[in-house]
């Protein structure tokens, strides 16, 4: 796939064919790209390959064609995608995931650019899929290093904007299950359910939050998350330990209501998970828990200035170094990491955000 590609483009594409599969986070990392590209070439026709959750999530953005790649399908899912596009030829590709899954789905494009990640990050052998790379940068967060792709094609000035659809059936589930009167904070206690994935806060710690949050400020609690058995068991265990309780909807929305609740919330409480970056794209002040992840690279990417980062001394305390010591995403894969997380620290948080 190598040659020489000049960039930036020396005239507008006709059609831009974005490759972004998964996760429900990076997805919404994306939209200010999409937003870019719209702004600047509103003739440019937008085609995304994306996964079959995500797609729920943005899959009616105006102005962009979407193709689902269900990896659940197996080889099925590539024969499927190679069919649709069999008569299909872009302008530029932008392959903006560094899985070899989705670099296997790029051979089905045809496009004579073909924009990937330097070769720093063209990790999983990337950069045989691609004819040419976005800017090689250092420590970026992940929706940074997505607008380096239409800043390589010669957009320099970005649009920092989300703007994803809320249909009236979602504003209608929030109506139905949230009091209008109450002011709502949003717990998502969860990550996505994935080995020695360790980003959970304690039961324990998030009960005492909600009695704080109710106490303090009057604030009602809705708890979200998605349908897994585990999450579902840590969200029930949150409201048993908790005097005030909870509205439980995890695994009872759709990710367009999730979203709905995440906007309807004055402030969320999350660690990093997608749900976090969701209320970020709504414009939902998020108080994130990180620890053994870096909210530099990962945080919720309006309201980083929010975040509890213990990272810095999980590090210390896994690695004996420091953070700006170690591989720009290592994460910390320790149980115990956040437990360096304190119930006063996400307290000092919520008074920042409420009492300012």
């Amino acid at each position: 796939m190598r040659g020489t590609i000049l960039l930036p483009l020396s005239a507008p594409p006709k059609s831009i064919c974005i490759l972004r599969l998964s996760a429900i986070g990076d997805v919404t990392h994306v939209l200010p790209t999409v937003r870019t590209l719209q702004h600047h070439w509103p003739q440019a026709a937008i085609t995304w390959i994306i996964g079959k959750a995500e797609v729920g999530l943005i899959g009616d953005l105006p102005g962009v064609e979407f193709i689902v790649f269900d990896k659940k399908l197996g080889w099925s899912a590539y024969r499927s995608l190679f069919a649709s596009l069999r008569n299909r030829q872009f302008d530029v590709l932008l392959h903006m995931q560094v899985s070899l899954r989705a670099s296997l789905a790029s051979l089905a494009v045809k496009a004579p650019v073909r924009l990937g990640f330097d070769r720093a990050r063209a990790k999983n052998l990337q950069w045989l899929f691609t004819n040419c790379s976005i800017a090689a940068r250092t420590r970026q967060h992940v929706l940074d290093s997505f607008l380096e792709f239409p800043r390589a094609l010669g957009l320099q000035e970005t649009v920092m904007a989300w703007n994803i659809p809320i249909p009236q059936q979602a504003r209608d589930f929030v109506a139905k299950n949230i009091p209008e009167d109450r002011r709502v904070l949003a717990i998502n206690p969860c990550s996505s359910v994935r080995s020695r994935n360790w980003r959970n806060w304690d039961i324990q710690s998030y009960a005492q939050i909600i009695d704080h949050a109710a106490r303090q400020y009057g604030l009602l609690t809705v708890l979200t998350g998605g349908p897994s058995a585990a999450e579902r068991e840590y969200a029930e265990a949150i409201a048993a330990k908790a005097a005030n309780k909870p509205i439980n909807t995890v695994g009872r929305t759709t990710l367009k209501e999730l979203l709905a609740v995440l906007e309807r919330a004055e402030v969320v409480v999350a660690p990093d998970t997608g749900p976090a970056h969701m209320a970020n794209a709504v414009g939902t002040p998020v108080i994130g828990l990180y620890a053994s992840s870096n909210p530099e690279r990962t945080g919720p990417y309006l309201f980083r200035q929010f975040t509890v980062n213990k990272y810095p001394e999980a590090v210390r305390m896994e690695f004996a170094k420091e953070s700006d010591a170690v591989r720009w995403g290592k994460r910390v894969r320790n149980p115990d990491a956040m437990n360096l997380i304190r119930v006063a620290d996400v307290e000092k948080r919520l008074a920042e955000i409420l009492e300012k």
